[in-house]
């Protein structure tokens, strides 16, 4: 399989499998990636995604050798939620972390910007090269420049050049930088905080942030998002309170 899925303690772990071509994204693990996202968001027990790369490359973006539609037909008949399936951000209602575990360059960074966490180890690189093969990237043109100041997005898009680890973090595009050999630690730690949250209070926050980021903060707090109305109504929130009561851990269903 070009890209395998492992769904085990509510986390399902994504791994592009296509080492050989340094995790580059091909049409049928585009198509398994969509299959992959929609089975996540169809299953109430997912509480956490983690996506990485096999071998030492995260993902090295679009496979060039593939040979298919291009240029406008391309960018016409683009997957909607951008390259991967997640460029755009908010697809799952799930938190998705990126493990990044060497190279995301070009599409394989767009999936990076379209996770909501990063974890990343010190070998780890960003980059879009697009601009020195004669391509545009589609989704990171877009994306990036809400991320970060336009002086950082533009050195990054204009140039084709490469980012640290460290210099993502400094620009606040990643969570955590961390030894390679740290870097399983390290994402496990990010998924044990998020399962220690009620999930449907996760699903209200990430809504609200995706949904609402084109209101006014008057909007944005006054939205009556289904996610927010199911959070506030849910049995989970009573228990959160009597856990908190009771001096004991509270015990989530979901519901």
């Amino acid at each position: 399989m070009s890209v395998d899925l492992d769904i085990a303690g509510g986390v399902a772990r994504i791994v592009l499998n296509r080492p050989d071509r340094r995790n580059a994204i091909d049409r049928a693990a585009e198509a398994a990636l969509g299959d992959i996202w929609d089975r996540i968001e169809a299953d109430p027990d997912i509480r956490c995604a983690v996506l990485t790369g096999a071998g030492g490359t995260f993902c090295a973006g679009a496979d060039m050798k593939e040979e298919g539609v291009e240029g406008v037909e391309y960018w016409a008949g683009a997957d909607p939620w951008g390259f991967g399936g997640i460029a755009l951000g908010g697809r799952l209602s799930v938190p998705l972390i990126a493990r990044v575990n060497g190279p995301a360059l070009g599409g394989g960074f767009e999936m990076v910007l379209g996770c909501d966490l990063v974890v990343a180890a010190e070998s780890a690189v960003f980059g879009l090269p697009e601009p020195r093969v004669g391509r545009v990237p589609l989704d990171a043109r877009v994306v990036l420049p809400r991320l970060v100041p336009r002086a950082q997005a533009l050195g990054v898009l204009l140039t084709g050049r490469r980012m640290t680890a460290a210099e993502a973090l400094g620009c606040g595009l990643i969570n955590r930088v961390v030894p390679d050999d740290g870097l399983d630690a390290a994402v496990d730690a990010w998924v044990a905080d998020i399962l220690a949250c009620a999930p449907l209070s996760l699903k209200a926050i990430k809504r609200s942030v995706y949904d609402t980021a084109h209101m006014n903060l008057a909007e944005a707090r006054n939205a009556r998002l289904p996610a927010l109305i199911d959070a506030l109504k849910s049995r989970d929130a009573d228990e959160g309170v009597q856990a908190f009561r009771d001096k004991r851990p509270p015990v989530w269903t979901g519901s």
